[in-house]
Parts: C-alpha cells; structure tokens; sequence
C-alpha cells in the first residue's frame, strides 16, 4: 500500500459518493456487504492489474484494449507505446473508462479522464520519476527505451465504484510480481 492517509480519505470519499450516484440497480448489486473499503482495496490492486481500458474514436466510436493497470495513491495509472491507436485517442479525448476483473469475485469500474505523465514535448509530471522508478523495478530498467517507446497515464477518476462480494476470495496480490 503507497496510498497516504489523505489519499485513502480521498479514495474512500470517491467509492462512497460514486455510489450514492448510482442507479437503484447498481446499488442492488453493489451494497455495503459487496464492496470494498479503500484501505481493502490498496491493500488487494498491488502489482500489475490487467485494466479493460475503454478510449473514444474522433469518429465518437467506443474502443477497448487490454493494459497493465497499476493502482499507486488511489489512482489507476498505466502505459502504451506512443504510436499505439490508444495514444492518439487518450491525446485527442482524455475520457476514458477502464474496468479491473477477477472472474465473479472483484470489479472495480473507474470512469475519469488521463493525465499524459511522461509527454515528449513538455516537462513530466513533478511524481514522474519516482513512478518511473518502480515501474522500472516491476518491469525491468531495460524492457523499454523509457523516454521514446511509452507514454505513461493517470487515470483522474470521476466516478469508481467496487464489487467484492467476499474479501476473504481477494488475498492481496504480492507487489513486484507481474502475475497478469
């Protein structure tokens, strides 16, 4: 868990006010006894976590693809190569969605807009070398030519709610193993 005290307040803040937002029918399946709080929720999305990430078309048409989702300080935060279609959509449109699945015992369902970390053109985001640190670490400091081949994101979430019927289905995923 990296998350601060006030992250954690910010998180749990977001879960409970995206849910009280919500439909009747969500709250039907998604109640207090079938999610999480954000202190269980830190401590179960370590590691890489595959995000169904969904981006938008200039054409207004809905795409997903599949990223490595890393939950740091609340927010979701993830890579693509720079050429990739994904990275056109997310420069254009920074609406985005993305969903976290572990078969029927965990979603989380996130809806936000991106922040570009690491922008060619511009100075990176104040955190971007520390997240540059443990993404090197996770990855390995030679898996990719950092500053040319990815561009990295953080999703500002709007919107988050989670499904988890039983925590006790959700050991904590250990932190540094790729295990997508």
């Amino acid at each position: 868990m990296r998350e601060t005290p006030q992250e954690l307040h910010e998180l749990q803040a977001l879960l409970d006010t995206s849910l009280s937002r919500s439909t009747s029918h969500l709250r039907s399946i998604i109640d207090a006894e079938r999610t999480l709080t954000a202190e269980q929720l830190t401590q179960v999305l370590t590691g890489m976590c595959p995000l169904a990430l969904s981006t938008v078309t200039a054409k207004g048409e809905p795409r997903v693809s599949g990223v490595d989702g890393h939950f740091l300080h609340g927010k979701w935060h993830f890579g693509t190569a720079r050429g990739a279609a994904k990275a056109r959509h997310l420069a254009a449109r920074p609406a985005v969605s993305a969903a976290h699945m572990r078969g029927e015992d965990l979603g989380v369902f996130t809806h936000g807009h991106v922040e570009i970390l690491n922008p060619q053109d511009a100075a990176p985001a104040a955190d971007w070398p520390d997240l540059l640190a443990y993404l090197k670490d996770f990855y390995d400091a030679d898996s990719f030519d950092w500053d040319n081949d990815v561009v990295y994101y953080r999703l500002h979430p709007h919107w988050m709610t989670v499904y988890a019927p039983d925590l006790a289905k959700l050991p904590p995923r250990r932190e540094g193993v790729n295990e997508g």
